[in-house]
């Protein structure tokens, strides 16, 4: 049975956990043969072997995201190993819990850097091979929290909203093209990042968390990894400059308490 990305090749970053390895998986699954890049050399080499393992195809290299010539370097050994660039999943991201009067400057340019100059440089070298092909699916990890204001992550929900605008002028730019700029908004996906950020209080973080969603729960990674794939797809071939929000209602929400014990039912 035909995959939905027969033929077609992948560049991942972030790519050796969470969300980019669940990503890299599904769409090698699919048929494509991906690029996974990561800061860990490690992890991207193992995700590579579970693909592989699976049938698929893949090869990794060792990344940082916001280095112009890591990303370049990524972007030849995909066209060197594979002969083009179909699809591009910018997921590189990162945050820090401060207050804004707190934030050191170096922090905040890290985190812009890792977040949000990442995503401009991962399009920038991949743009002009996709308008020599003639077509081109990229996709962009934003958050919900490019969305609306979070306590102590400034810098975050600044480069956030920078990836949703970015994609908007990129799609705006390249339409002509035939070449798609999409994001992805996840809301509290569980992944390591909960130890990152919860220290050594990762369960209650994650608790409080769940509790956030209408939904009850946190979302797994393979669940963003469906919508990257969607976007990566010629499912969503009249989608371009679209935040998809993957969020288990949190932003269905006005922020308001609710009383559902004032709400009467008919029998």
């Amino acid at each position: 049975m035909a995959g939905k990305l027969d033929g077609r090749v992948a560049i991942v970053t972030a790519g050796g956990a969470g969300i980019g390895a669940a990503s890299a998986r599904r769409l090698a699954h699919e048929g494509a043969a991906v690029v996974v890049a990561d800061l860990s050399g490690t992890r991207a080499e193992a995700v590579t072997t579970q693909i592989r393992a699976q049938g698929g195809q893949a090869v990794w290299i060792k990344m940082d995201a916001a280095d112009p010539e890591g990303v370049y370097a990524t972007v030849q050994l995909a066209l060197q190993t594979y002969g083009r660039i179909d699809i591009l999943f910018n997921n590189a991201g990162m945050a820090e819990i401060a207050l804004l009067d707190e934030i050191s400057l170096e922090s905040w340019q890290r985190v812009l850097a890792v977040t949000l100059t990442s995503v401009f440089l991962g399009m920038k070298y991949c743009l002009p091979i996709m308008r020599k092909q003639g077509k081109g699916a990229i996709i962009n990890t934003a958050s919900i929290s490019g969305m609306g204001g979070d306590y102590g992550l400034s810098s975050y929900n600044a480069a956030k909203a920078g990836v949703i605008n970015l994609t908007r002028a990129a799609a705006l730019e390249n339409a002509r093209y035939n070449i798609r700029v999409n994001c992805v908004c996840p809301g509290a996906i569980n992944t390591r990042a909960a130890e990152i950020l919860g220290g050594n209080r990762a369960d209650e973080f994650r608790r409080l968390q769940a509790q956030a969603h209408p939904l009850g729960r946190m979302g797994e990674p393979e669940e963003i990894a469906n919508a990257v794939l969607f976007l990566a797809s010629d499912d969503s071939s009249f989608m371009t400059g679209a935040m998809l929000v993957v969020d288990g209602g949190v932003t269905a929400h006005t922020g308001l308490p609710s009383f559902p014990h004032f709400v009467q039912t008919r029998q």
